[in-house]
C-alpha cells in the first residue's frame, strides 16, 4: 500500500479539486481592475526574435527594468539559448541573446530558466540552466556591471554530493538575508520532484545546499518562491503535480523546514511565482485551474492572490483567461513600489504588466 499511496493522493487532488475551486470570486480581468496600471509585449508577435520562447524573469536595474527568458525554435531544441531586453524610459528594446549551450561544451545543449537577481552589494547575477532535460542539466552564472547590457563569461556553478549539479535558483528569484546570505530557491528532477536551498555567504562566489528537504513522494513538487513574514518566519510556495500549490516553513531563517503540505491554492502543474510586499502582504501569480475540467482549465488563466498571512488567499486579479498558454510569471515589487510582472504569452512572446498594490 505504502508504494499506491502518492498515486492515490494525486489523483484524489486532481478530481476533488475543480469542484471545490471554482471560477467565481476570482477577482477582476486585469483591464477592468483599477490596480492594472499597464500591459504590453516585451515584443510584436509580428517581428519574434524566435518562433517560441519562455520562462522569463525579470530585475531593476538603475538604468530601468532588464528581462531575460529562453527562446528558440521550442523548448528542448539545441538551438534554444537566454534573451535579454532591457527596458529604458519605458520602453523595452530589442532583445538580444545572450547566452546558449554551446559554450565550453562538447556539444551544443538547449538552455533553460533563466533567473535575475541584483545582489546588495549592486552585483547583477544571471543564472540560467543548460542541459538536454531538467533531469540532467547544470546551472551556469554571469555577471553583468553595465545593468545587463553586457555579461561576463560564463561560469559553472560545480556540484554538490546532496543534489549532483549545483543549479543557483531554479526558477524564481532569490533573496538575501540580513547577514548578506543570497538564498537560492531550487529543486530537483533526477530522483523524484525534490526542493532544496542553495546559499552563498560571498556574493555568489561559492555555494552550498540546504535539503532536499522533502523525499517527493506525498508531494512532488518543485519551483519553489520565497516569502518572509513580519514574525521572522520563511515561507515557500511551490508547483507541484498534485493539484495543489504546496508550502513549507521555516522558523530558523531557513536553515530547517516544516514538512511539505497543501496550500488552498489550486495548482495545474505550472510554474508559480510570489514576493512579500513592502506592506507586509504575500502576494503570488498563479494559474488558477486544474489541468483537467472546463474552461479555464491548466494554462489558459493567470491570475494574482493576496494574502495576509501566507494561509488564507484572495485571488483579485485576472491577468488572462483565454484559449492559450499564460504561465510562468515572474513578480517583484520596484523601488516606486509597483508591482511588475513577466510571464509566458502563448509560447510566443513575453508579456509584461505593471500594477498598483494599493489597489489591491
Amino acid at each position: 500500500m505504502k508504494q499506491v499511496k502518492p498515486l492515490l493522493l494525486s489523483l484524489f487532488w486532481i478530481y476533488l479539486t475543480p469542484s471545490i475551486f471554482g471560477n467565481d470570486h476570482l477577482g477582476k480581468l486585469s483591464d477592468n481592475h483599477p490596480a492594472f496600471i499597464e500591459g504590453q509585449l516585451i515584443y510584436l508577435l509580428n517581428n519574434k526574435p524566435t518562433p517560441q520562447c519562455h520562462a522569463s524573469t525579470i530585475v531593476e536595474t538603475n538604468a530601468g527594468m532588464v528581462a531575460s527568458w529562453f527562446g528558440g525554435t521550442h523548448e528542448k531544441n539545441t538551438d534554444v539559448g537566454i534573451w535579454v531586453s532591457r527596458r529604458i524610459n519605458n520602453q523595452w528594446g530589442k532583445p538580444f541573446k545572450v547566452a546558449d549551450g554551446s559554450e565550453g561544451e562538447e556539444k551544443e545543449y538547449p538552455c533553460w530558466n533563466p533567473v535575475l537577481f541584483k545582489t546588495q552589494s549592486g552585483k547583477l547575477l544571471l543564472f540560467y540552466k543548460v542541459g538536454p532535460s531538467p533531469s540532467k542539466w547544470w546551472g551556469v552564472i554571469r555577471e553583468s556591471k553595465d545593468n545587463g547590457e553586457s555579461w561576463s563569461d560564463p561560469r559553472k556553478m560545480g556540484t554538490n554530493k546532496k543534489i549532483g549539479h549545483l543549479l543557483g535558483p531554479v526558477k524564481n528569484k532569490p533573496i538575501q538575508l540580513r547577514n548578506g546570505t543570497i538564498y537560492c530557491p531550487s529543486s530537483s528532477e533526477h530522483d523524484g520532484w525534490r526542493v532544496h536551498f542553495e546559499t552563498s555567504t560571498d556574493d555568489g562566489k561559492t555555494w552550498n545546499v540546504i535539503g532536499p528537504i522533502h523525499s517527493g513522494k506525498e508531494f512532488a513538487s518543485i519551483q519553489p518562491s520565497i516569502l518572509s513574514h513580519k514574525d521572522g518566519r520563511l515561507q515557500i510556495l511551490c508547483r507541484s503535480k498534485q493539484s495543489k500549490v504546496t508550502q513549507s516553513w521555516s522558523n530558523d531563517q531557513g536553515k530547517t523546514w516544516s514538512p511539505m503540505t497543501a496550500s488552498k491554492l489550486p495548482n495545474p502543474n505550472s510554474g508559480t511565482d510570489a514576493i512579500t510586499l513592502n506592506d507586509g502582504r504575500q502576494l503570488i501569480v498563479y494559474n488558477h485551474s486544474t489541468r483537467r475540467g472546463a474552461f479555464p482549465s491548466g494554462r489558459n488563466i493567470l491570475n494574482v492572490a493576496i494574502s495576509n498571512d501566507g494561509v488564507k488567499w484572495e485571488s483579485t486579479l485576472i491577468l488572462e483567461k483565454a484559449q492559450g498558454e499564460y504561465s510562468y510569471p515572474a513578480v517583484i515589487q520596484a523601488k516606486n513600489s509597483m508591482i511588475h510582472i513577466t510571464y509566458t504569452y502563448k509560447r510566443r512572446s513575453i508579456k509584461h504588466v505593471i500594477i498598483d498594490p494599493k489597489k489591491l
